[in-house]
């Protein structure tokens, strides 16, 4: 079903039961009371009418196997409708109370009323189950909003970790610089070392060569 003529039935199902109410309540009333009553039915009924038509354009833009529903709900709501002007005109009549009374007392009145009772139960029930429905899409759209909560707090969990992974990044990168910087070092002061060993073993033959020939000058010329 379409969710436009559903949004149209719910809103036509909550006007007609308030306008039975008000109906109801009318007949005991009198002087400003009864007529700003009558007033507000009125003008409720003329809602329910524009949201009669604008469910009669929906309802022919759809597939003829919907449209064919749809259309016969239509007449039980104009039907209903019709029920409700006729009870403003008994309402609004010079002896509203006592034509109540009588209508009750005739029994096609009587059959119609039942109609109408009848169509305002299955009207209660359509607006039970639209309300169900709109509880259904209610949830749909909390665990939606739920789910997308969740999903941003992985992102930003995420972000951190990235962050993270990169921070360490930047530090294994200054510590590989140190370690290349050490290495030369060492490297450098390792040949120092070698360079070194040479000018001492260098010094160390010059030495010897130096007391062999001062032990061969003192005891073969001697």
């Amino acid at each position: 079903m379409s969710e436009v003529f559903e949004g149209y039935e719910r809103q036509y199902c909550e006007i007609s039961a308030y306008l039975s109410r008000k109906c109801t309540a009318a007949f005991a009333l009198d002087g400003e009371q009864k007529k700003q009553t009558v007033s507000e039915i009125k003008a409720g009924i003329e809602d329910a009418e524009n949201l009669i038509r604008k469910m009669d354009l929906e309802a022919r833009s759809l597939q003829p196997s919907v449209k064919a529903a749809l259309l016969a709900k239509l007449r039980e709501y104009k039907s209903d409708l019709n029920n409700l002007k006729s009870e403003v005109k008994r309402i609004t009549s010079p002896n509203a109370k006592i034509a109540a009374r009588e209508d009750l007392l005739e029994s096609g009145m009587a059959d119609t009323l039942a109609v109408s009772a009848d169509q305002r139960g299955r009207l209660l029930m359509s607006t039970e189950r639209l309300n169900q429905s709109s509880e259904r899409i209610k949830d749909g759209r909390r665990t939606m909003l739920e789910t997308e909560e969740l999903g941003v707090s992985i992102l930003q969990d995420l972000h951190q970790q990235r962050q993270s992974l990169l921070h360490a990044h930047n530090t294994l990168h200054g510590v590989d610089e140190n370690i290349g910087k050490s290495k030369r070092t060492l490297t450098f002061m390792s040949r120092r070392m070698d360079r070194n060993k040479w000018i001492i073993g260098c010094i160390i033959i010059v030495l010897v060569l130096a007391i062999l020939l001062v032990l061969y000058f003192k005891f073969i010329h001697k």
